[in-house]
């Protein structure tokens, strides 16, 4: 059952340009819930590509206030994970789990 836990934790994988870069560095991004916390992260990392975390860092984006249609609406909040990998260990986000 904690398998599936896991799977609630780590909602995507990030593909910008940036996070493309971070690979380079042996650091990868998630996009998580906002109420996921650094140690539940790390675990469910862990688990699922079966790799050793070194540290997480987490990031708080606030959601924008757009209009459309003349009426304004406001984009979610999201939360992403950096996570950094020890020496060694890569996941490759391309081709999925």
């Amino acid at each position: 059952m904690s398998d599936l836990k896991n799977y609630d934790i780590i909602l995507s994988p990030v593909i910008t340009e940036k996070a493309t870069r971070l690979s380079e560095v042996n650091q990868v991004v998630f996009r998580v819930p906002l109420s996921a916390t650094k140690p539940e992260i790390k675990k469910a990392v862990e688990a699922l590509f079966k790799v050793k975390v070194k540290a997480v860092n987490t990031t708080r984006l606030k959601g924008k206030t757009k209009a459309w249609r003349g009426k304004p609406f406001s984009k979610s909040d999201t939360k992403k994970a950096i996570v950094t990998l020890a020496a060694g260990d890569q996941i490759d986000v391309t081709t999925g789990l």
